[in-house]
């Protein structure tokens, strides 16, 4: 498992941009295929988008798709997510995961072994 910090989260209005960062503390996570996930209060965590190990394939839910864009640079470790015209419905605490395999892209979470603590996403309309 690797320690996993998000970053770059806040407070902003409907239509506005945030990107959010994920490092890794120690081991490094270039060799793990990485993912988004959300939760908002009283629902589930959810899938928002996910990409390889070297970046080359990219996957994301159907309701941020278009908006919402994931990268990640290995030499620094680290995973982005880049979310832009952002809605309401998006306000959520914003998790990033490593995933053990590097076959898909999962979209579920227990196929994730290592998550970060969150960090909280809030879009006022």
């Amino acid at each position: 498992q690797v320690q996993l910090v998000e970053s770059g989260g806040g407070l902003v209005q409907a239509g506005s941009s945030l990107r959010l960062s994920c490092t890794s503390s120690g081991r490094t996570i270039s060799l793990r295929n990485m993912g988004w996930f959300r939760q908002a209060p009283g629902k589930e965590r959810e899938f928002v988008a996910g990409i390889t190990s070297t970046g080359l394939s990219t996957s994301y839910a159907d309701s941020v798709k278009g908006r919402f864009t994931i990268s990640r640079d290995n030499a620094k470790n680290t995973v982005y997510l880049q979310m832009n015209s952002l809605k309401a419905e998006d306000t959520a605490v914003y998790y990033c995961a490593a995933s053990p395999n590097n076959y898909y892209i999962a979209t579920y979470p227990p196929y994730y072994n290592s998550w970060g603590q969150g960090t909280q996403v809030t879009v006022s309309s």
